[in-house]
């Protein structure tokens, strides 16, 4: 099951690997960064962090060791553990900041929508992969599919977890398309989406339809949009260069809201300015582009859709998060892929990309 020889090391990807954690790397400098304090400068999270990051490279080595094949096949299965786990989230998961979103495990929290993002391509790779009929694409063989992608969207949606939801639906989405479901389909969702907004809204929380407020003009600058306005800020006062490392005075004096997580992008402009922010860019613009190019070369069309599904949440997250903090989107909970503070977003990330190593070392 594990792959380690000279073809292991020679296909290797050295630069994408070079990139993951070089992103990383600047995601704990500005961890380090949002939680210094001079009574303690290595800060509880600066540390968890530097643990996420070096287990998460041993994480990363070791599925790109695993035949990718197993990981498709163990994955499928998995998902429906991970069905089973959401629906326990919902009647005895640990609570925080007013979501239920954890199972407590005593040492540390399991976040299950973070798995169901790793494993959701598998169960849909190697669901069409083991019709009988693979040459014959009818809407039959997408109904499992389809019913499995909108009880794990409501699981999510009702802890509540808008951000990861749309994540998850969208990434699936993306895979049914590349699947071959037909144009009819995406039609149709949208004119049902459409005809059902009204009774959308209606499903919304107080606070969900605040930002959806906020983010059409609305609320007040020490209220409801305060959060926003303190991103913006800080963005625009980094300049060109920004401030420097410690000196980001929104980050410093406390101004911007969840420093560490979800705006660490708005810390990253105040302190490192435009071309800091136009440089994170681009590392995540060259590794999404290698990644993407990567799984365009893979012949099996369903090797194609594990992999791309395996990079599409992290791509997603990474341009939703971006948009957010720049309040081009409305602000949703969802932390940028491998520089944000938080464990479990880290470890799915750094196995996501292992698993993608895999498919790109074996899958020729």
């Amino acid at each position: 099951m594990l792959v380690l020889n000279k073809r292991f090391l020679r296909n290797f990807d050295w630069f994408s690997f070079f990139v993951i954690v070089t992103i990383a790397s600047l995601g704990l400098l500005f961890v380090f960064s949002a939680t210094y304090k001079p009574t303690r400068p290595f800060s509880l999270f600066f540390k968890k962090q530097l643990f996420g990051i070096i287990s998460g490279i041993f994480l990363y080595i070791f599925f790109s060791m695993v035949d990718h094949r197993q990981l498709m096949r163990f994955g499928y299965f998995l998902y429906f553990l991970v069905i089973a786990s959401l629906t326990f989230t919902l009647i005895k998961g640990s609570v925080g900041m007013g979501a239920q979103r954890w199972i407590n495990l005593m040492f540390f929290k399991v976040q299950p929508s973070e798995l169901a993002k790793l494993l959701l391509p598998a169960f849909i790779a190697y669901f069409l992969k083991t019709k009988k009929d693979q040459s014959l694409v009818t809407f039959r063989n997408f109904i499992p599919i389809l019913l499995i992608l909108s009880i794990s969207f409501l699981l999510i949606l009702k802890q509540p977890d808008l951000g990861t939801a749309l994540i998850l639906l969208f990434s699936g989405l993306v895979l049914l398309w590349l699947a071959g479901i037909g144009k009819i389909f995406f039609l149709s969702i949208l004119i049902l989406s459409a005809i059902g907004t009204p009774c959308y809204w209606k499903m919304l929380k107080p606070y969900q339809k605040k930002r959806l407020e906020v983010f059409f003009g609305y609320g007040t600058n020490r209220k409801e949009r305060y959060q926003i306005e303190q991103s913006q800020i800080s963005i625009g006062s980094g300049g060109l260069v920004g401030k420097g490392i410690l000196k980001g005075t929104q980050n410093k004096l406390f101004f911007l809201p969840e420093s560490r997580t979800d705006f660490i992008f708005s810390v990253i402009c105040e302190e490192w300015g435009f071309l800091g922010a136009i440089s994170i860019l681009f590392l995540y613009m060259i590794l999404f582009l290698r990644l993407l190019a990567i799984a365009a070369r893979l012949h099996c069309q369903f090797l194609q859709i594990f992999a791309v599904g395996l990079i599409l949440h992290i791509i997603i997250s990474a341009i939703i998060n971006i948009f957010m903090v720049t309040g081009l989107l409305p602000t949703v909970g969802i932390p940028l892929p491998l520089m944000s503070y938080g464990l479990s977003n880290l470890w799915t990330t750094f196995i996501s990309l292992g698993c993608f190593n895999s498919i790109k070392i074996q899958g020729r």
